[in-house]
C-alpha cells in the first residue's frame, strides 16, 4: 500500500538548519508530486511546499521562500526539505503527502522545534 515515512526532524535553535527526509513506498513515485505540510501547535495543517513529478517546478508558501528548498531522488523514492534560518514559527510536526497536501496520502509526521 502506499506509505510516506518523514524523518530528519528535531530540536533546534533559530537560526539553525534541518533536513527532513521522505522515504516512499507502494506506488510510482515519479508518477507523483509530492507535497509537504505542517501542523504547528494549536493550529490547522498549512501547505508548505510542493515539488513536480520530474522535480524541475517547485512552489513554496511565501514566509518559506529563499529558506526552504524542496527536492527528490525518483532513483531511490526520496523526498527532501532542507530547511535553512529557522524561526520560532516553523515549528511543527511536518508531513510529506502524495500529489495533494490536503487529501494525499501522508506520513506520520516528523516533529521540528525552533527555539528562540
Amino acid at each position: 500500500q502506499v506509505q510516506l515515512v518523514e524523518s530528519g526532524g528535531g530540536l533546534v535553535q533559530a537560526g539553525e538548519s534541518l533536513r527532513l527526509s521522505c522515504a516512499a513506498s507502494g506506488f510510482t513515485f515519479s508518477n507523483a508530486a509530492v507535497s509537504w505540510s505542517r501542523q504547528a501547535p494549536g493550529k490547522g495543517l498549512e501547505w508548505v511546499s510542493t515539488i513536480s513529478r520530474d522535480g524541475h517546478d517547485t512552489y513554496y508558501r511565501d514566509s518559506v521562500k529563499g529558506r526552504f528548498t524542496v527536492s527528490r531522488d525518483n532513483a531511490n523514492n526520496m523526498a527532501y526539505l532542507e530547511m535553512n534560518r529557522l524561526t520560532a514559527d516553523d515549528t511543527g510536526v511536518y508531513y510529506c503527502a502524495k500529489d495533494s497536501w490536503r487529501n494525499g496520502v501522508r506520513g506520520q509526521g516528523t516533529q521540528v522545534t525552533v527555539s528562540s
